[in-house]
């Protein structure tokens, strides 16, 4: 009797650690394929709850990733000029909206900008994250402690590497870029 106690126990211990997880997992769609990624509420909360209600929302649909330099990180989220199927898209202004929420108060945590590590993108002013967000090539140590890392891709990163360049001579804007096809929840 103790042991089947003890079994159905463990049962639920995994049942509800993987529900748990399974929370913090998005799916961002990209023209390669889908990228799986993990957030990291415990370290940011504020962000990740502002991603995943914006992603839930498809506010990022069709957003284009309006600057991607190579070896460094790709950048989009501009859900106010960056959506290339709404009336307000404007290539050239893509990269200086947000949302219509509050900015966000700053976030730094411990985690490292690692390859495949999602963070915040802001202004100069430590708290005016938003909804853009970028993803990094490679690592970028210069940033930590600098900018609120929120996530990281734990799949599919092969697909984030084949986001089209922009033109190092122009801060990595891109002509033509690519988008979002969706970013949802698991």
């Amino acid at each position: 009797m103790i042991k089947y106690f003890f079994k159905i126990i463990i049962f639920f211990f995994f049942l509800t650690n993987n529900t748990i997880a399974e929370e913090n997992l998005m799916i961002l769609k990209l023209k390669d394929g889908d990228v799986k990624i993990e957030l990291f509420p415990d370290v940011a909360p504020k962000h990740v709850e502002r991603i995943k209600k914006l992603a839930n929302e498809g506010k990022y649909d069709n957003v284009v990733f309006h600057r991607v330099i190579d070896g460094f990180m790709a950048q989009t989220g501009d859900v106010q000029f960056g959506n290339s199927s709404s009336d307000d898209f404007n290539l050239n202004r893509a990269g200086t909206g947000g949302s219509t929420l509050e900015d966000l108060d700053a976030e730094f945590n411990e985690l490292p900008h690692d390859r495949g590590t999602l963070s915040m993108a802001r202004s100069s002013n430590p708290n005016s994250a938003n909804s853009q967000f970028f993803i990094c090539f490679k690592p970028a140590p210069f940033l930590d402690r600098q900018y609120t890392v929120f996530g990281k891709v734990i799949e599919g990163m092969e697909y984030v590497d084949k986001i089209k360049k922009g033109d190092d001579k122009q801060n990595g804007s891109v002509k033509n870029p690519d988008k979002i096809i969706s970013f949802k929840s698991l």
